[in-house]
């Protein structure tokens, strides 16, 4: 069994064992239960598809998938947007797939660091591959307490810092989206060598960590509320909304916007005032 099928029939497993027959519509099949979410037979019915062909799927063993059985899967197990799309990564032939390890250097797309260096006012960082930080403005490190150069690992901070989770005010939900958000990008490019060792790491060193992997979750948040429990401005609310253009989609502006007139708006001139202004910010 391939490490991509296998990934398969693990998501599979766990979105079948988190939806009950009543849940999905249907009389539970007789006899006794282990788990309450659906049996394998109960699933390949609510897809059209046979027993045998389902639990194929489950066991790595079918080499390819149809976007008919990927589309009926995930009506039958009620997917989201987003892990109907996750599935149908795990689903692709893996010629289909990026297979490369992208361990050359990234370079932050013009455009988006012309947009993030106009947006002094407001903390702005620029993610690109594994949210490898390609640049931040100064107002961002001021907020997060981080300086956060280019290169840096947003998850490795999120998870490592030893003040990261005092700052973010909401750290847990917050933390369990970045997993999602690495799980999906894994999904996307298995041959991502550098993104796999990163997760192993996290998993590692981290029992939160490994505890949100095993759950199977995956999350593409472009927009979230983010509280920072600032040591002198107090409690700040922001709404992070993350951006992307067509000719880097691996690459994301994330924004902390503000409501105009919130306390967190009128504190962060002051902020921007103590921010000391670093050039490599910008690179």
């Amino acid at each position: 069994m391939t490490r991509d099928r296998a990934a398969l029939g693990e998501f599979l497993r766990a979105c079948r064992d988190r939806l009950t027959p009543a849940e999905a519509g249907i009389e539970a099949f007789p006899g006794r239960r282990r788990v309450p979410g659906l049996r394998k037979e109960e699933a390949a019915l609510l897809a059209g598809v046979s027993t045998d062909h389902y639990s194929r799927l489950e066991q790595g063993r079918q080499s390819r998938v149809s976007d008919d059985v990927v589309d009926a899967l995930a009506r039958a197990l009620r997917l989201t947007e987003v892990e109907h799309a996750h599935l149908r990564d795990l689903a692709a032939p893996a010629a289909r797939r990026s297979a490369g390890a992208w361990s050359s250097p990234q370079r932050a797309e013009p455009g988006l660091l012309r947009v993030m260096t106009s947006l002094d006012h407001l903390p702005a960082i620029l993610l690109g591959r594994r949210a490898e930080v390609l640049a931040r403005n100064a107002l961002l490190t001021e907020v997060l307490g981080h300086d956060l150069p280019p290169g840096t690992s947003f998850p490795r901070y999120l998870f490592t810092d030893p003040h990261v989770r005092g700052r973010i005010a909401n750290w847990p939900d917050f933390a369990a989206a970045a997993v999602g958000g690495l799980r999906l990008e894994l999904g996307r490019n298995p041959g991502d060598r550098l993104l796999a060792a990163l997760v192993d790491e996290l998993r590692a060193a981290d029992p939160q960590v490994a505890r949100w992997w095993a759950g199977q979750g995956v999350a593409d948040r472009t927009s979230q509320v983010k509280r920072i429990a600032h040591p002198v401005a107090g409690d700040l609310r922001f709404h992070v909304e993350a951006v992307s253009v067509p000719q880097a989609p691996h690459q994301r502006l994330v924004v902390y916007t503000v409501e105009p007139g919130s306390p967190t708006a009128q504190v962060l001139p002051m902020l921007a005032s103590w921010a000391v202004q670093d050039p490599a910010a910008s690179r």
